[in-house]
C-alpha cells in the first residue's frame, strides 16, 4: 500500500487545527489562528488545504438528542440470510433510508452488521424493529442491546 505523498502529510500545526475544529467547528478563523499560533491568512490556507485533501469532510450542527426526544439508544446485531456482494449492497442501500438508524457498521465476527438505533422510547424502538429493521433486505435475525447510559459519545 503506498504511503501518503509528501504534500499530504500532517504537521504539528495541521493536527492542532484539526483538534480545535473537531470540538468547535464554528470557531472564527482569527480565534483558531491564535490557538494554533498562526496569523489569519496562513491559517485559512491550511484549512482549505485540509479540506481539499479530505481531512475535513465538512461542518455540521451537532444536535441534542434529549431535546429532540430521541434519548433511547439501542444497538442491534443483524445477521443476514445471504452475504453475497449483491445482498450486502441491497442491505447497505436500504439502511440509508431509515432515519432511526444513526450508524451502521459491517462487522467481521459472529454477525454481519451492528446498527445504532435512536428512538423516543422502547415502544417506538419495538415498532421500528418489527416494521422496518426486520424487513430490510436479507435480514435473517437480530439481537437487541439497550444502552442504559452513554459514558462517552463523541464523533471524531
Amino acid at each position: 500500500m503506498p504511503g501518503p505523498d509528501e504534500n499530504d502529510q500532517l504537521d504539528r500545526i495541521d493536527r492542532k487545527i484539526l483538534r480545535v475544529l473537531s470540538t468547535d467547528g464554528r470557531i472564527a478563523v482569527t480565534d483558531l489562528a491564535k490557538q494554533v499560533g498562526l496569523s489569519k491568512s496562513p491559517c485559512q490556507v491550511r484549512m482549505k488545504k485540509l479540506q481539499a485533501q479530505g481531512y475535513i469532510q465538512g461542518f455540521r450542527a451537532v444536535l441534542n438528542p434529549e431535546k429532540l426526544g430521541l434519548e433511547h439508544v439501542t444497538f442491534v446485531e443483524v445477521r443476514l440470510t445471504d452475504t453475497t456482494e449483491t445482498a450486502l449492497e441491497d442491505f447497505n442501500r436500504a439502511v440509508m433510508d431509515v432515519p432511526e438508524i444513526e450508524q451502521c457498521h459491517m462487522i467481521a465476527g459472529s454477525f454481519d452488521y451492528l446498527l445504532k438505533i435512536r428512538t423516543t422510547d422502547i415502544h417506538s424502538y419495538r415498532q421500528t424493529l418489527g416494521d422496518t429493521i426486520s424487513n430490510l433486505p436479507h435480514v435473517g435475525s437480530t439481537s437487541t442491546h439497550v444502552s442504559m447510559q452513554a459514558v462517552k459519545d463523541t464523533a471524531f
